[in-house]
């Protein structure tokens, strides 16, 4: 038995992206030939898309969550990993999408309408990717970014050009019966339509489509009977026909205080799409006039209600009577309105740049330690997930993005002195500046940064004296001495018995500096 469903709510999840992978290029005589790890694939999407051969959200009723698949991960030789799929769920035209807190997220509306309401989680670089002059071989890669998640409540919102308004058993149903080729259920007791039914009507050359929704009665707007339900899918109706029994056998109810209470639930009810009801034309349509005593009340109340400026006509579902002129005023109307809306444009592409000049986060004091710091941000908490922790080259490359980023200045003009604990995302960590001081560096100009002053790092100057220091402990370059001897630890230059031969003494080693000699010495 096939069932209307125009409200449900859907899990939907989108899938993880693949790991990056950290490989060393190996082959023969090249064992260590450079990094060569692929990136990991990009998690599939999870997208809503209008299809006008879908009328119900029934699918998702039983089926209450989706699923896109995971990305792959890198592998070496430069392979990156492939793509998850993404999962594309048609729903009806109409279709509005809350979040978790009843926010409307978006309206869908027209055939081929797309959203994305989970996106996939980029996938993690690999080594190849991530390696530079100052890092040749990385030894790391990123991880794979964790896709969307989210809890969504799917209404349904009948795109019909004319709603019938009125109490059950009012005879909306035989009337959309008798106008269209529709064959909703049709009895003596109230509430027989539980859902609402769609009629096409064809009057002259217009062409426009009529919804059956479930009876109203006083109290809709607050929920009571099936208030809500029916009052949704009305909203989108550009005309509304308020259709009165006049046959009615309950005491104290009469064709102007009916058209009154449903005038008073129509006001309370605020669309969720905005705009107020109380501004969309109104025709009254007073039925049962095969009835004598209706058909005497209707002519009684005729020009009451005409007053209010809306067109009033008297018809009869069973005898079909005033069907032909109520098709044709609702013609009018539908024209009318449709002649008011602007041309349709095609849909553009919105682009939304990030400003300049944004640090994309905020440093806060954590609440719930002492002396600690929550750090908040997309990029921050984005890189930290991407972060493998057991990997010491890694953890070194999230310290640099996040000095380059600012954060660690941030922390210290925020109050932060080594030690504190740091949260960023589900890690916490104790800091550890980059800075000797532990403060913030501001650089004043070239050469002027205090942190020279303060390292322990040997001068230039005295690194060149020390090379000079060694030159001359050993010999080399050396002033001759003639007042020094072999144990004075200075240079002794004197000549041979011939006078052909200078000899070098030094402690107790003597050179020459005779050519023909194998070594010189």
């Amino acid at each position: 038995m096939s069932r209307f469903v125009d409200r449900t709510v859907l899990r939907v999840m989108a899938g993880n992206g693949g790991n990056g992978c950290a490989s060393v290029h190996r082959e023969k005589f090249k064992p260590l030939g450079g990094p060569d790890g692929g990136n990991g694939g990009r998690g599939g999407d999870v997208i809503f898309e209008v299809d006008l051969g879908v009328h119900t959200l029934l699918d998702f009723h039983h089926r209450r969550q989706a699923k896109a698949s995971n990305g792959k991960q890198g592998m070496g030789d430069n392979r990156n990993g492939a793509n998850g799929d993404d999962v594309v769920l048609l729903v009806p035209d109409g279709t509005v999408v809350l979040d978790e807190h009843g926010a409307q997220l978006v309206d869908l509306v027209g055939a081929g309408t797309r959203w994305v309401a989970a996106a996939g989680g980029r996938g993690g670089l690999g080594n190849a990717a991530l390696a530079s002059k100052a890092r040749k071989a990385p030894g790391f890669a990123l991880l794979g970014e964790l896709g969307d998640e989210r809890e969504l409540t799917l209404e349904l919102r009948s795109l019909a050009d004319v709603g019938l308004v009125g109490f059950p058993s009012a005879g909306k149903s035989s009337l959309v019966a008798a106008l269209s080729e529709a064959r909703p259920k049709i009895a003596d007791y109230p509430f027989t339509t539980l859902v609402p039914q769609l009629g096409v009507v064809s009057a002259g050359e217009h062409t426009f489509t009529v919804a059956d929704v479930p009876g109203l009665i006083p109290g809709a707007a607050e929920g009571r009977g099936l208030g809500l339900d029916f009052l949704r899918h009305i909203e989108r109706c550009a005309v509304l026909v308020h259709v009165i029994d006049c046959a009615t056998l309950e005491p104290g109810r009469d064709p102007v205080s009916d058209l009154d209470a449903l005038e008073a639930e129509l006001a309370r009810y605020i669309p969720g799409l905005g705009g107020d009801l109380a501004n969309r034309p109104r025709i009254v349509a007073l039925n049962k006039i095969d009835i004598p005593d209706a058909a005497e009340l209707a002519e009684m109340v005729h020009d009451e209600i005409a007053e209010r400026g809306w067109p009033v006509l008297a018809i009869s579902t069973a005898s079909r009577t005033g069907l032909r002129e109520l098709s044709f005023r609702m013609a009018e109307e539908v024209a009318a309105y449709r002649a008011s809306l602007p041309p349709a444009e095609p849909t553009r592409v919105v682009l939304r740049p990030h400003a300049t000049g944004e640090v994309g986060f905020t440093v806060e004091a954590d609440r719930d330690s002492d002396g600690g710091f929550v750090v908040r941000g997309d990029r921050p908490e984005r890189w930290v997930r991407q972060t493998q922790f057991d990997n010491d080259e890694a953890v070194g490359f999230l310290a640099d993005r996040l000095a380059r980023l600012g954060v660690e200045d941030a922390l210290a003009r925020a109050g932060a002195v080594p030690g504190d604990p740091v949260t960023i995302g589900d890690m916490t960590f104790d800091w550890e500046p980059s800075t000797p001081s532990g403060v913030a560096i501001t650089m004043t100009g070239r050469g002027t940064d205090i942190r020279l002053s303060q390292s322990s790092r040997v001068g230039a100057a005295e690194r060149k004296a020390t090379k000079i220091a060694r030159r001359e402990g050993t010999g080399e370059f050396a002033e001759p001495d003639t007042s020094g001897g072999p144990d004075s630890g200075e240079a002794d230059i004197s000549g041979d018995a011939e006078g052909e031969t200078e000899v070098y003494t030094f402690d107790d080693s003597v050179w020459d500096d005779d050519p023909g000699d194998e070594d010189g010495r």
